[in-house]
C-alpha cells in the first residue's frame, strides 16, 4: 500500500499529465484548421454556445430551449460541416504526423525549389501553358503519387516545363514535388466539395483546393485559359500573382515557416549555446 501523501501526488501528477495531453490535442487540432474554412465556423460555433450560456443565466427559457437543441444535434453537425479538416487530421494521425514532426527540408533546398517553380511558373504563364504543381509538405502525399507515373527526378525548372507542354502525355495531371525532387507526374488530386467556389473557375483550380483542404501541401496553378499565376493553401486560393507575389508567399510557407519551426523544436528540446 501507498502512503497517503505519495497516492496524492499521483493523484495530482496523473491531473497535470491528463491536462497537458488535452492540451497537446487541442494545440494540435487548431494548427490543422488553422487558415481554412473552419476557423470561421468556430467562430459561429464560439457564439451558439455563448448565446446558450447567457440564456440559461438570464431566465430566456424558449431560447435556452432552442440553444439545447442546436448543441444537441450539433455534433453531427459538426462532423458533416468539417468533414475535409476531420479528413484531414485522421490523415495526419494515421501517418503518425499529429503527434510528431518530420525533418523540413533544409532551407538551401527549399530555396532551390523555389527558384525552379518560379521560373517555371513565369515561362508557363508567358505562353499560357497550363499547369499543376503541389508541393509535399507535413501531410504525406504518397496515396496521390501512386496516381501518377512516378519519376523521383531532380527538380529543374526546365523539367517542369517540358512535363506540362501540351499534347504530351503528362501534361494533364499535377506535378507533385518534395524537397528538390519531382515524385510524380500526370496526377490526379481530389476536386474540393466547396459549393461557394467561383464558377470561373476550372478543373485545376478545383483541385488546388481540393489538395489543399486535405493537406497541408502548397499548390501552384497555371491558367491555361488566362495565364494567370493562382496559388493554394490550406483552403484558400490567392489569384493572379505576379512573379514577387508568388516568391513572397513560397518563401513565407517553405521557407520562413520551415526555420520557425525548427526554432522552436529547438528550444523545447533545451539545448542552449555555450
Amino acid at each position: 500500500m501507498f502512503p497517503d501523501g505519495e497516492i496524492q501526488f499521483l493523484r495530482h501528477l496523473g491531473s497535470i499529465v491528463d491536462i497537458l495531453l488535452v492540451t497537446y490535442v487541442i494545440y494540435k487540432l487548431i494548427m490543422v484548421i488553422r487558415g481554412t474554412r473552419a476557423v470561421q465556423l468556430l467562430k459561429g460555433i464560439t457564439v451558439i454556445l455563448a448565446v446558450w450560456f447567457l440564456s440559461n443565466i438570464l431566465g430566456l427559457r424558449t431560447l435556452h430551449w432552442l440553444m439545447t437543441q442546436t448543441v444537441t444535434y450539433g455534433l453531427l453537425a459538426i462532423i458533416i460541416i468539417f468533414q475535409p479538416e476531420l479528413r484531414r487530421a485522421l490523415e495526419q494521425l494515421g501517418r503518425g504526423r499529429f503527434f510528431s514532426r518530420t525533418n523540413a527540408p533544409q532551407e538551401e533546398l527549399a530555396t532551390k525549389s523555389i527558384e525552379a517553380i518560379l521560373k517555371a511558373a513565369s515561362y508557363m504563364a508567358k505562353r499560357r501553358i497550363g499547369a499543376l504543381i503541389s508541393v509535399e509538405r507535413e501531410t504525406g502525399m504518397n496515396d496521390y503519387v501512386e496516381t501518377g507515373i512516378g519519376m523521383n527526378a531532380k527538380l529543374t525548372s526546365e523539367l517542369l516545363i517540358n512535363v506540362f507542354i501540351p499534347n504530351t502525355p503528362l501534361h494533364d495531371g499535377a506535378v507533385i514535388i518534395k524537397e528538390n525532387a519531382i515524385l510524380a507526374a500526370g496526377c490526379y488530386l481530389p476536386l474540393s466539395e466547396n459549393p461557394f467556389i467561383s464558377k470561373e473557375l476550372g478543373t485545376r483550380h478545383r483541385a488546388a483546393l481540393g489538395i489543399s483542404e486535405v493537406t497541408d501541401s502548397i499548390t501552384i496553378v497555371v491558367s491555361e485559359e488566362t495565364g494567370n499565376v493562382s496559388l493554394t493553401k490550406n483552403g484558400e486560393l490567392h489569384r493572379d500573382l505576379n512573379e514577387e507575389q508568388l516568391r513572397h508567399l513560397l518563401e513565407k510557407e517553405l521557407i520562413i515557416e520551415t526555420k520557425s519551426t525548427s526554432a522552436s523544436r529547438w528550444q523545447w528540446g533545451g539545448k542552449k549555446n555555450g
